[in-house]
């Protein structure tokens, strides 16, 4: 009745060859269409290939929108991604932990725009103190999704798109000492609260 493999059929508005964003992978291209027997039941699955990370993954086609697999952004939204980084950073004053795990969330959420918030509010310029190890991690997972989709997006390198991601950052107002200082001094006072 059906193959293993399926040339560029479109399946959920996919197709093969077709560029999409994986919410916890990042950019990664659908190789092709398979259908595979698992449990007795047939599945049509989406492989989808990350070349970066030396990496494939099988999602089945019925569940491609609901584990929110979607297509690139247009390039408007990356016109506006970029805008988002020109902006101030917006750093809550609640306990690392909590806003760690918030930006983990934004960078696992697959959307553009979320995702640029987190580099924003975790970038440091060479004047800012240097950032704690976890903080580094995180702001590196979310340049490299944003680094990816706006080189795919705009059919650039990513060497070009990290350019241009760091000139948005540049054009951001920068905090004072006196604004960092204030921060640190809320984040002592929380510990101590909850301690």
């Amino acid at each position: 009745m059906t193959t293993a493999k399926k040339p560029t059929t479109g399946r959920q508005g996919f197709k093969t060859g077709e560029a999409v964003v994986y919410p916890a992978h990042g950019v990664g291209r659908i190789t092709a269409i398979e259908e595979q027997e698992i449990a007795g039941y047939k599945l049509e699955l989406f492989v989808v290939s990350f070349e970066k990370d030396k990496m494939v993954l099988r999602v089945p086609t019925a569940k491609a929108n609901s584990v929110g697999m979607r297509k690139l952004a247009e390039p408007e939204l990356v016109k506006k991604a970029l805008d988002v980084l020109t902006g101030r950073a917006r750093v809550k004053r609640t306990m690392w932990s909590r806003r760690a795990q918030e930006y983990e969330a934004k960078i696992n959420s697959g959307d553009l725009l979320s995702v640029t918030e987190v580099v924003r509010d975790l970038f440091r310029s060479e004047a800012q103190p240097e950032q704690s190890y976890s903080e580094r991690q995180l702001y590196e997972a979310a340049l490299d999704r944003i680094v990816r989709e706006i080189s795919t997006v705009n059919r650039i390198t990513e060497t070009e798109a990290l350019k241009l991601i760091d000139q948005s950052l540049q054009k951001s107002p920068r905090r004072g000492k006196a604004e960092a200082e204030a921060e640190t001094d809320g984040d002592e006072a929380i510990q101590e609260e909850a301690a």
